[in-house]
């Protein structure tokens, strides 16, 4: 969830300042469009780790925008008067009218995560905190307001150097605390709590954005753009209801940064030894699946990827591991009149695998954020609210001690070309490569976007995705099989301590 925040975003000096003109006058100008028309308001919550930014990219947003209309609150630790009413109550006192952007430093999500943290709360007392949240965003979106969420990230050195920084310098001192220190040791808490916050509240109605928070330009560019975008779009819709046109942005590029093309794709492994290491990654999952504790989990393994990235290469290394009676690969392709009559998961749910079974899906409901999103085949509505439903549909999964694994297999364009090349000149091969597939190139940026937009939204905590630099196919058969041994490692272990535990307890196994 947080990959493409930690990977160094920088906007140079002379960038901003070309940018930085035009970004403030269109948003004046969409700020003075939204004055006028009173057709909706707009809720924007800020947060982030300490040191992120979030302070002063608000003050350089209120800078940027007309003051009159923007109502800017910091909502801290309740007051006495507050205490005595509902949790919610203050948050309604301060929302914004139609026509006036709302800003929220510390929101209804900033007391639940951080009690969390703290320890006061169990894990279901957060998500019925973080379900609240929900329902209430939908209201007010149902009601029309234009709901965006900010979280500005760092990674933990980043912030540890961000907080000696301000710390060193005798002008910016004041502004770290000890309780910036404390919430720094509790790093990892802090992300692990704020990944499953995220995950559960970024909605289509009310999205999360994680923004890098190291590079002062980068952000408030990325904050601003993000803005006008959303309410532009808005704007430009008339008074359409807001389901219809979205609001879910991708994250704008401000500089050469990209998830996929971070990843070192000339990655590669010699014959002789990814047979060597084929050989045993293999006896190691065949091994693992004839684990006792097997019998009590089972395995939903997904395989996405450019076409020509050789998915069915990799599951047929899987497979090659495994008792034929132990596992079904489900070939996902476009839907039949049936699946077309049921909702779109209907068709995944009736695939998943009973315990100690693997399911391999050879692409996967992910096909709605996908294809579906990039050919028009779903409204962007639809496939907004996807990723938070696909990553519901996980956590169930998860709960019920299903693996979860999910691998994308990324090649460059030019080895696509070069493939489909390959394809078309092999007689036993031509079966593989169509006219779509060449269509399909047409929308590679396309496809590339949705992917990272994919990534960041529903690669969570429980649920990772897998990017597999898959230019050299020994390596990328071999990182899947690898990825595939450690996650099912770990949960057979995670397994076997939870029933010592319970036996230790005396509490009866259920099997």
């Amino acid at each position: 969830m947080f990959e493409s925040a930690e990977l160094g975003h920088k906007l140079d000096k002379s960038t901003y300042d070309e940018e930085l003109p035009r970004l403030r006058e269109q948003l004046l100008q969409a700020q003075y469009e939204l004055v006028s028309q009173k057709g909706f308001q707009v809720i924007l919550i800020v947060s982030g780790v300490d040191g992120g930014g979030r302070r002063e990219s608000v003050r350089s947003l209120n800078e940027w925008l007309d003051p009159r209309h923007v109502e800017t609150h910091g909502m801290g630790e309740p007051s006495d008067e507050e205490r005595d009413r509902p949790d919610m109550w203050r948050f309604w006192r301060a929302l914004p009218p139609k026509g006036k952007i709302g800003v929220f430093q510390g929101s209804w999500y900033s007391m639940p995560i951080l009690e969390r943290v703290y320890g006061k709360t169990k894990l279901a007392d957060l998500d019925d905190a973080l379900d609240r949240n929900v329902h209430f965003e939908k209201m007010l979106a149902d009601e029309g307001a234009l709901i965006l969420k900010f979280w500005f990230h760092l990674s933990k050195k980043n912030q540890e150097d961000r907080l000696k920084s301000l710390q060193k310098d005798p002008l910016t001192r004041w502004r770290v605390t000890e309780r910036d220190w404390h919430h720094f040791q509790l790093y990892d808490k802090f992300k692990k709590t704020t990944a499953h916050a995220l995950r559960l509240t970024s909605t289509a109605q009310a999205p999360w954005y994680i923004i890098e928070g190291t590079d002062e330009r980068y952000r408030n560019v990325m904050l601003g753009k993000l803005l006008l975008e959303s309410i532009r779009k808005r704007l430009d819709a008339g008074h359409a209801p807001p389901h219809s046109i979205g609001n879910l942005p991708s994250l704008p590029r401000v500089d050469e940064h990209h998830l996929l093309r971070s990843l070192d794709m000339t990655q590669m492994v010699a014959k002789k030894e990814y047979e060597t290491r084929l050989e045993s990654l293999q006896g190691r999952l065949a091994l693992l699946t004839r684990d006792p504790a097997f019998q009590k989990i089972s395995v939903v393994a997904v395989f996405e990827g450019n076409d020509a990235a050789g998915k069915g290469g990799a599951i047929r290394r899987v497979t090659g591991a495994l008792d034929a009676r132990m596992f079904q690969v489900i070939p996902i392709a476009a839907p039949t009149e049936e699946e077309r009559a049921q909702p779109y998961l209907w068709r995944f749910w009736r695939h998943l695998p009973r315990r100690g079974r693997l399911a391999i899906f050879d692409r996967s409901w992910y096909g709605r954020v996908l294809v579906e999103r990039v050919e028009g085949y779903c409204s962007e509505y639809d496939w907004a609210r996807a990723y938070n439903e696909i990553n519901e549909f996980e956590a169930q999964l998860v709960d019920h001690e299903v693996v979860v694994v999910k691998f994308w297999l990324s090649i460059t364009n030019e080895e696509q070309l070069a493939r489909f090349k390959a394809r078309e000149i092999t007689p036993f091969k031509q079966f593989k490569i169509t006219e779509e597939d060449w269509r399909n190139r047409e929308k590679w940026e396309a496809y590339e976007q949705a992917v990272v937009d994919m990534v960041d939204r529903t690669s969570t905590e429980i649920a990772p995705w897998t990017l597999v630099e898959a230019n050299d196919k020994r390596f990328a058969r071999i990182k899947v099989l690898q990825v595939l041994c450690d996650s099912l490692d770990k949960a057979l272990k995670r397994h076997r301590d939870k029933s010592s535990k319970k036996s230790r307890q005396g509490i009866p196994r259920n099997g």
